[in-house]
């Protein structure tokens, strides 16, 4: 009841204040927000980049809030329009709406995942609810309906173009699926559970990023950080100092169940406690999240109900690729017995090297990483620490990654020095095209840091749109562990090729070329819009790209042929792990949104048991890579029920790579191919009509299995 009347309640404050920015009514407090904050008019930076010299946290909340009056006030001024809809007055007049609340939550939005502080999460908590509210007050406006559904109804008579066809089907979709189709009282249930769902996923969201600073792990001695470069302990004690641990050495946990230190220290008893902060987080104190999966999960099923659906994820994958859960159980039952076999022979291999160092015990999760590494090296002869010196975080985006943008798709980034930018780290560049022509802004923000939740991303905060003039200005984000000043910050392998891989959805959106806004860049389906961005990975390992890129940091000496070629043979080394821990993060995630509605709370732990088991999956040294109580992409995030959008998407990526082999590899011709049909197209054209006409057919998994080396 009380959300009821929670909801009712903004609905009405919208709907009575919905007015214009100029109009004469409005209070002194609103024209004083309006003379004072930047976000009331377009950014006169170039592109409108935001101008973070004058955007302060007070600045949000009030032009939020005053965007959304606006925005609703055009909203009911299209819907009520008493002329016949027509694309112009409906569909375009929608596009071009909600300028203001577009351009701040636009900044906010992107400043609370990778530059946060208590204030702006505050603002964030107390904006979820009423821009949920706000959401469904567009969505389940019966009159606003009623013209898009008169226009996709007569949408062949109406001499469209096919971006404009796409977009009338788009839209209609959209509200049928929000509900527009209900009866006022399952629209009020379904208002009731937005604005739950909202405020629940928010808070998801701000414990994971507390959590990550309550469980660190603080060791005392230095001799326990055995195995550790002397820069990586020189960190750990820089980070230890800055929370008040003077002498001491701290260790963060990403978002991750394996912790990428897990691979070098020795000492067993501090890998088993890093291990387990990471496993069992979330599951008690202030900051739990188990009872937040366990609710979210239970109004995901009961929204899927209302809207006509056994189930969230039968809801969730009826517009992707995939269209139905049973399609992706079928792909991973598919590849479950060849992973698991090929993980067992890792686990098999790694228990030797454990009898052969003369360790008495048997192989727990902790030990993998550790271990896993010797038997990299005796079998390939290969040390990471040896590699590194040849991975510095500069070259490596500059040499390999821009590198590679240029010889592919004849693009160039310069640096931008004279843009604004949210924090110190952070870089900003322009994107020029071969022809000199400036394309896009690009932004790059890749070291860790307080305040910046875990993983790795693609934003925007322009999106590229012809109807509405604007390029785009983009943000890669990710959390590598920047060195001590004054020394090189050097990556992982896998770091490069996350840098590749964001760069991928990157390009996705700043070579976009669209009209419309809806449809622009990165706006496709969960399991295509990975396929751009893995499609990227592999050039990391292109010899050209390699030859560029990967050179010894202080002489600038290739890396070693002999080196180079054990690097690449290793590849597929530890891929059963690597493979079966994502597939479970994936089948977790299915088997909780394919809960029905009605179903009680879960037990969290016991459900994930049950899970696994369930496939086949749970083998005790090699758990999932996210578990549920920290699984941002499932819960707070965007990919619920989507997860097994990366395996789905890489099966495009990895046939797109090896058709690309087959015509030259790294040339321009293939590279502006795969631009103009994948990247510029945004949502315009249906995804697999977009694969075939890069490669000329639809995709097999043959491809996928020689990548991940399983066949």
């Amino acid at each position: 009841m009380h959300k009821t009347i929670i909801a009712a309640a903004i609905a009405a404050t919208l709907a009575l204040s919905g007015c214009s920015s100029t109009a004469p009514s409005q209070s002194s407090s609103v024209e004083m927000v309006q003379s004072q904050n930047p976000f009331l008019q377009a950014s006169k930076l170039q592109y409108e980049a935001p101008d973070f010299t004058l955007i302060k946290d007070e600045h949000f909340q009030p032009a939020l809030e005053l965007g959304i009056k606006e925005h609703y006030q055009e909203i009911l001024t299209i819907a009520n329009n008493p002329k016949a809809a027509t694309f112009e007055n409906t569909i375009v007049a929608m596009e071009k709406s909600g300028e203001l609340l577009n351009r701040t939550s636009k900044v906010f939005y992107n400043l609370t995942g990778s530059n946060s502080n208590p204030e702006l999460r505050k603002i964030q908590g107390e904006m979820a609810p009423k821009m949920a509210a706000h959401s469904d007050n567009i969505n389940l406006n019966p009159a606003l309906f009623k013209r898009i559904e008169s226009l996709y109804k007569q949408r062949a008579d109406l001499s469209l173009s096919a971006e404009e066809n796409r977009l009338v089907e788009v839209y209609y979709k959209r509200f049928v699926r929000a509900g527009a189709k209900l009866t006022e009282d399952q629209k009020q249930q379904i208002r009731v559970l937005n604005e739950e769902q909202s405020t629940l996923t928010n808070e998801f969201a701000q414990r994971l990023m507390r959590q990550t600073k309550e469980i660190a792990v603080v060791v005392d001695s230095k001799e326990l950080l055995t195995g550790l470069s002397d820069s990586a302990i020189r960190a750990a004690a820089q980070d230890a100092k800055a929370a008040g641990h003077e002498g001491k050495y701290q260790l963060n946990i990403t978002n991750t169940t394996r912790q990428p230190v897990l691979t070098q220290l020795q000492d067993r008893e501090l890998r088993q406690q890093i291990w387990q902060a990471s496993a069992n987080r979330g599951l008690e104190g202030d900051n739990e999240t188990a009872s937040l999966v366990a609710r979210l999960a239970q109004l995901r099923a009961e929204r899927a109900e209302l809207l006509g659906y056994e189930n969230w994820a039968e809801y969730r994958l009826e517009p992707q690729m995939a269209k139905t859960p049973e399609a992706v159980y079928k792909m991973f039952g598919s590849m479950v017995p060849a992973v698991v076999k090929n993980t067992q022979k890792e686990a098999s291999d790694i228990q030797a090297m454990i009898d052969k160092t003369g360790g008495d015990f048997e192989l727990a999760p902790w030990d993998w990483a550790y271990y896993a590494e010797l038997v990299r090296k005796e079998k390939f002869d290969l040390d990471e620490n040896a590699i590194r010196p040849y991975f510095e975080f500069d070259r490596v985006l500059e040499d390999g990654v821009f590198f590679t943008l240029k010889e592919l798709y004849g693009v160039t980034l310069k640096p931008r020095p004279d843009l604004p930018v949210y924090h110190e780290d952070v870089k900003a560049y322009e994107m020029f095209d071969e022809d000199g022509s400036s394309m896009a802004i690009f932004y790059a923000d890749y070291f860790s840091r307080e305040g910046k939740r875990g993983g790795a991303w693609m934003s925007s905060f322009v999106t590229q749109s012809e109807l509405l003039n604007s390029k785009p200005v983009v943000v890669n984000v990710m959390n590598i562990k920047k060195a001590p000043a004054g020394e090189p910050t050097f990556v992982s392998y896998d770091e490069v090729t996350t840098m590749f891989h964001e760069m991928g959805h990157g390009t996705h959106g700043m070579f976009s070329k669209v009209v419309y806004p809806t449809l622009s860049g990165t706006a496709v389906s969960r399991d295509f819009v990975e396929f751009p961005s893995t499609f990227e990975e592999d050039w990391a390992a292109h010899p050209k790209v390699l030859a560029n890129y990967a050179k010894h940091y202080e002489t600038g000496e290739p890396i070693p042929q002999e080196l180079l070629s054990k690097l690449l043979k290793s590849r597929s080394f530890n891929q059963g792990f690597d493979t079966l821990e994502y597939m479970s993060a994936a089948l977790l995630d299915l088997e909780w949104h394919t809960l029905k509605a009605g179903s009680p709370l879960q037990d969290v732990a016991s459900f994930e048991a049950a899970a696994l088991k369930k496939h086949g999956v749970d083998l005790a040294a090699v758990p999932p890579r996210y578990k549920s109580t920290y699984f941002a992409h499932a819960f707070p995030g965007g990919y619920s029920a989507s997860y097994y959008a990366y395996m789905w998407s890489e099966i495009l990526a990895a046939d797109a790579f090896a058709y690309v082999q087959t015509q030259g590899g790294l040339n321009r011709e293939i590279g502006m191919k795969f631009r103009k049909t994948i990247r510029e197209v945004g949502n315009t054209v249906a995804p697999m009509d977009a694969y075939k006409a890069f490669r000329g057919q639809e995709p097999t998994t043959d491809a996928l299995l020689e990548r991940r080396g399983l066949n």
